[in-house]
């Protein structure tokens, strides 16, 4: 088990990316100003060598403890895989592609001018089933017009190292000072979900005719599935506060993170049609027809959870104000902190016998380290016991 607390640990022999951090929820943040989320400039950058740290030289460093993938990320987001590939999103508006040691800040060209709002930006991004013949991927952003700021859902198409808007899915999702939202990722029944917050008003997460405070679900072509719970909808789920997390199980139990209120973080289980209760009850609170949280921080701690994974009947979340990856054992009803020492973390990815994730510590809520911020690899044997 990973329990170090020293607040980092740069791996040896590894190399990285020339690349920063996202943002969460407003309340339980001290308002640090995050960084404008405008799309940068196109560039290639080779990649550096990652120095051994000189509190845990390569040579003595534990085989079970994270080792650096990619480091100097620009606001990362979520993390994607490819073979042996890694796409990495940045709020500011890149990909970061990082094969064999080399990383490279892919451009993504938009149709609208990114948000510059808190915890905005380019958020969830997922590859097209597809990926390999059509080089498509669906992708998550806060934008901003004459009309006002909205979040949409998109395709885009890679082009000579460059990500180019192709076709809206979705538009307007409601979007404000915070809550965007923004997790997407594709289930086990082929149908595109995404999580939508409710836009600081909270009134929306109850209101079946708004698209925020949900969980959405979509064809891939952004058509609504005929078996979706509400006939014309996308609406999955509602009653949510500003969910960042989903994951399925082998089983298809599918399960969802969310930022709670003065606390009351959440580990949900989705059902279709069902109704999670924000603004009308939080943490342990009852109300007929409305679902208490599988697991809640409750009023006293914060995790401030985002990113989801799965492995073995255990759920891996990444936690931005908790400062750590936890494990939860929904069997067992049981949850410890796995990876703590790394300062904010905003996704997780499982593949194969690893677990990945990256830190969140230069979205200007935390307190960056050198080259900071960074993917990291660890395998899932570090967490048996």
């Amino acid at each position: 088990m990973i329990r170090r607390m020293v607040m980092f640990m740069l791996a040896g022999l590894l190399l990285a990316g020339c690349m920063a951090s996202g943002g969460e929820r407003e309340k339980t943040e001290n308002g640090a100003a995050v960084p404008p989320a405008g799309s940068p400039p196109a560039e290639t950058q080779p990649a550096s060598t990652a120095p051994a740290s000189p509190e845990t030289p390569a040579s003595e460093k534990q085989a079970d403890e994270p080792v650096i993938i990619a480091e100097n990320l620009r606001v990362p987001w979520s993390i994607e895989k490819f073979e042996s590939t890694f796409y990495v999103s940045e709020r500011p508006g890149s990909i970061v592609k990082i094969e064999n040691g080399i990383a490279e800040r892919q451009r993504v060209e938009l149709a609208k001018e990114l948000s510059g709002a808190a915890e905005a930006g380019l958020l969830g991004f997922v590859l097209a089933p597809d990926f390999a013949r059509t080089k498509r991927a669906y992708a998550y952003y806060t934008y901003e017009d004459g009309a006002g700021q909205y979040n949409r859902i998109v395709i885009l198409l890679l082009e000579d190292n460059v990500w180019k808007e192709e076709t809206v899915l979705l538009d307007r999702i409601p979007s404000g000072r915070v809550h965007h939202g923004g997790r997407l990722k594709i289930g086990p029944d082929g149908m595109l979900y995404a999580t939508a917050g409710d836009a600081a008003d909270a009134s929306l997460a109850q209101n079946l005719d708004s698209l925020g405070g949900k969980i959405l679900r979509m064809q891939l072509d952004g058509s609504i599935p005929d078996d979706n719970p509400f006939p014309g909808s996308y609406v999955y789920s509602y009653g949510h506060r500003n969910p960042q997390g989903l994951v399925w199980a082998p089983d298809g139990t599918m399960y969802a993170s969310e930022h709670g209120n003065r606390a009351n973080d959440e580990i949900n289980i989705i059902e279709p049609g069902l109704n999670y209760g924000w603004p009308v009850i939080q943490g342990t609170e009852r109300r007929k027809g409305m679902l208490t949280p599988l697991f809640t921080s409750g009023s006293g701690t914060t995790w401030a959870p985002s990113g989801m994974a799965y492995d073995n009947g255990k759920l891996y979340v990444a936690a931005l104000r908790g400062t750590a990856v936890m494990e939860f054992d929904p069997a067992a009803g049981t949850q410890r902190k796995v990876i703590t020492g790394y300062g904010r973390i905003r996704d997780v990815m499982i593949h194969e016998d690893y677990l990945y994730f990256i830190t969140n510590n230069t979205d200007g809520r935390g307190n960056p380290q050198p080259n900071d911020d960074k993917l990291y690899r660890v395998p899932l044997s570090a967490f048996a016991g």
